[in-house]
């Protein structure tokens, strides 16, 4: 009881609050009883002070692993802020500054020690923490101990060890914002927390609105929404460093004051631009994934990603950062299958085959997040095993959408026909030219050109296919298995549904184009014009698809995906340039000098075969 109150004194007299908030009290009580803890708790829920609370009532030094060096600044800077004695240990520090802070715990002068994980691996560090009484180890961010998570750090795996190495073992505090059920036993299980209080508060941040769109231009779409939102802080979140640079600059150029965060500026325009970021200097600021966590900034009144996430937990992690103060802020994701392509490249770049299957599983659901036709909060809440007590928020875009919806229960109907008379054996690329009725080589060698299904869709994009295809599978009705090649099945909820006679509404208008009939090729020919449908276009297309088949065999020899041979966008300049020897081969945009000594003299025999027929 004694130490409850000592709590809630310190609670007022250090951190200015009147009360806890749901679920603080509650593990700050187990902790000062001795008792390991799991906390999931979101963004905002306040899980610092759940480790620093018990800190100031115990005797001793709390020891907190944390792992950016951000974080441990942002924590350290507010405790010493408050008058308590904290420091961190990591590689920021010079030889004096960490000599005069190891000589300081040693002496128990710190009340919350914070550390890196990385230091658990040197055995000098372990006579350290031999040398200092140890009240509580808190584990911050402790999703990192479980490859199944975002944001694996091994040596996460050295704690226990640690905690093992003690002269006697303290509690245990683990704490993280999204795990899904399996992380959260890997936790249990990879720090050997002893029947840990485990409290979920629950996922949910009602001031949030999550909105997924899939504009035809992404900036624009951005700076009208920065535009039409007034002034407000916020983040937006680019997959790459070169998105980040291009963002930040065009929206300099408008006018519109941002600043930028990646792992390529050197630390001290990191520190400056966070900086002035967080002080209000400056209202945006784009940044990669490497800035976020640990930042306490509670006005950040939008998070908006520019490309999707990898996975779940860093999406909802990093959105998560909006309406940390409680007021009504936006969650907004900019979506483009572009976004899949470069998720898919970072994921090839792992060495483990299990990591990279668990990734490919986790960009799926992803995937299905920005496809879904249902309540987007519901989707998330259900990800992280959290039932949703109503179908509908009131507060996403799926709930609020006012456009008109599109009844493509025929078109699915062909889709899984498609698919399934295809034998169940493809990708959603060849599934599509059959349905469109392309007249590819591969499709006549496999005598596709036959099936009821050939040609069905002719009016539909192949874009616009493809987006049927993305919401079929958020629904249930179609199953993709593969990584790399990944081959599309027909679920068994798929076959309920066919025999049924259920519409299915997709939340977003699809358009059909007009026919290009053979008729139509013809006109344009003997017109000189180069319309949609011309017999320019048309010709192309046939050395597209040769360039494609081709780029195809050559990614099967290389065991890569085929665009790290030569994207789209090349394939398509080949087509506008029509290159016949190795010097305008290279005048190719995207093709280098090693890729044309490579795969050159393959790429210009079917371009001069294709320019003689």
């Amino acid at each position: 009881m004694q130490n409850n109150i000592g709590a809630n004194v310190i609670l007022q007299e250090y951190f200015g609050y009147d009360a806890f908030k749901p679920g603080q009290e509650a593990i700050i009580g187990e902790i000062l009883k001795g008792r390991d803890v799991l906390g999931i708790m979101p963004t905002g829920a306040g899980k610092s002070l759940c480790f620093q609370v018990p800190a100031l009532v115990l005797g001793g030094t709390a020891v907190v692993i944390s792992p950016l060096i951000s974080l441990m600044k942002d924590q350290v800077d507010t405790l010493c802020e408050m008058g308590v004695e904290a420091a961190f240990l990591n590689s920021s520090l010079d030889q004096t500054e960490f000599r005069s802070i190891t000589a300081k715990a040693r002496s128990g002068a710190y009340k919350l020690l914070y550390i890196a994980p990385e230091r658990l691996e040197l055995e000098s560090f372990q006579g350290l923490l031999a040398a200092i009484d140890v009240a509580l180890v808190a584990v911050d961010e402790a999703h990192c101990i479980s490859q199944w998570g975002h944001d694996f750090r091994p040596s996460y795996r050295k704690i226990s060890a640690m905690i093992g190495a003690l002269p006697s073992r303290p509690p245990i505090a683990a704490f993280t914002a999204t795990a899904t059920p399996q992380v959260r036993e890997d936790i249990i299980r990879l720090l050997k927390l002893q029947h840990p209080y485990t409290l979920v508060t629950g996922f949910d941040r009602e001031n949030l609105s999550f909105t997924v769109d899939e504009p035809v231009d992404k900036f624009k779409a951005l700076s009208g929404f920065i535009r039409n939102n007034g002034s407000g802080s916020g983040i937006i979140y680019c997959a790459t460093r070169k998105a980040v640079e291009s963002v930040c600059a065009k929206l300099n150029q408008l006018e519109i004051s941002c600043t930028r965060y990646h792992a390529g500026l050197s630390d001290s325009e990191r520190r400056a631009n966070q900086e002035a970021f967080i002080n209000d200097r400056i209202t945006i600021i784009t940044a990669t994934n490497a800035f976020g966590m640990g930042i306490d900034k509670s006005n950040i009144r939008f998070v908006l990603h520019y490309n999707m996430p990898k996975t779940m937990e860093n999406y909802y992690q990093e959105a998560g950062r909006a309406g940390r103060d409680g007021e009504r802020a936006q969650c907004i994701l900019l979506y483009s299958p572009s976004d899949i392509m470069t998720n898919k490249f970072f994921i090839e770049q792992g060495s483990d085959d299990t990591a990279r299957a668990n990734d490919y599983k986790k960009l799926q659901d992803i995937i299905d997040y920005c496809n879904t036709g249902s309540c987007l909060r519901q989707f998330i809440l259900n990800y992280f095993g959290e039932e949703h007590a109503s179908p509908s928020c009131d507060n996403c875009s799926n709930c609020l959408n006012t456009v008109n919806h599109t009844d493509i229960t025929l078109e699915a109907q062909n889709i899984l026909s498609c698919i399934i008379l295809m034998g169940e054996r493809f990708g959603s690329g060849l599934v599509i030219d059959v349905l469109r009725g392309s007249r590819t080589a591969r499709i006549k060698e496999l005598n596709f050109e036959e099936l009821p299904t050939y040609s069905l869709m002719p009016q539909y994009s192949k874009a616009s296919i493809k987006e049927m295809i993305s919401f079929m599978i958020a629904q249930g009705l179609i199953d993709v298995k593969g990584d790399k090649y990944p081959v599309l099945f027909s679920t068994r909820a798929a076959h309920t549904w066919l025999k049924s006679d259920e519409k299915l509404w997709i939340k977003r208008l699809i358009r059909q184009e007009p026919p290009k009939t053979a008729k139509a090729r013809k006109r344009g020919a003997a017109g000189g014009g180069t319309t949609p449908g011309s017999g320019a276009d048309w010709d192309d297309n046939v050395l597209f698809e040769r360039l494609r088949q081709l780029r195809t065999e050559i990614a099967s020899e290389q065991k890569v995906p085929p665009y790290i041979i030569f994207s789209d966008a090349t394939l398509h300049d080949m087509c506008h340039k029509l290159p016949t020897s190795v010097a305008t081969l290279l005048d190719v945009s995207g093709v280098g000098q090693f890729k044309l000594t490579k795969y050159g003299h393959r790429f210009l025999q079917i371009i001069k075969k294709h320019a003689g027929s």
